[in-house]
């Protein structure tokens, strides 16, 4: 197993931050993309009911302004068309309060997936601060352990060879 240290249990709750971040800015553009396609569909259907009604009501002007005087039939269609306009401007105010409704709501829902994100990511972050505090005093004292281990066996061996020095000259001789 590797040996895990600070920085490397930093580096990991850095490299899982930004990560989440990033799926958060994802999932934002996202909804972004969406709603904005939205509001550009309804804008390009109200232009077109739009461009399609605009005409048949100067059509009808000329018309009118031709003939001069028609009639109440005449006049009615007219009213009927005002009414029908009038209509289609209601309908069409009616979408775009829509349109901005569901906007507001996307911005309060993506509030409230910030707000849990951020949350998430606090509790990950106080996680890896208890993670770390409580592994690295561990790790020191056994740091520590192994430290006074190192010290005494190096001291049991330097003074090993200054014993070997004390024997006679005459035992060298003596051996084969």
């Amino acid at each position: 197993m590797p040996n895990l240290d600070h920085e490397a249990i930093e580096l990991a709750f850095i490299v899982v931050t930004g990560l989440a971040v990033l799926v958060q800015t994802i999932i934002l553009f996202a909804i972004y993309r969406r709603v904005s396609k939205a509001t550009q569909s309804l804008k390009e259907e109200a232009e077109d009911l739009r461009s399609s009604v605009m005409p048949i009501v100067d059509n009808t002007r000329e018309l009118l302004a031709r003939l001069g005087r028609i009639g109440p039939k005449v006049e009615e269609t007219v009213n009927d068309l005002a009414a029908l306009a009038h209509g289609l401007r209601a309908q069409a105010a009616a979408v775009e309060s829509s349109a901005q409704e569901i906007l507001e709501r996307v911005d309060s829902q993506s509030d409230r997936v910030d707000a849990m994100v951020s949350s998430a990511l606090d509790a990950v972050d106080r996680a890896g601060v208890f993670v770390t505090e409580a592994a690295s005093r561990p790790m020191r004292q056994l740091s520590g352990l192994l430290a006074a281990a190192k010290a005494i066996i190096e001291s049991l061996r330097s003074s090993y060879p200054a014993l070997r020095g004390t024997r006679s000259s005459g035992d060298k001789d003596t051996f084969a």
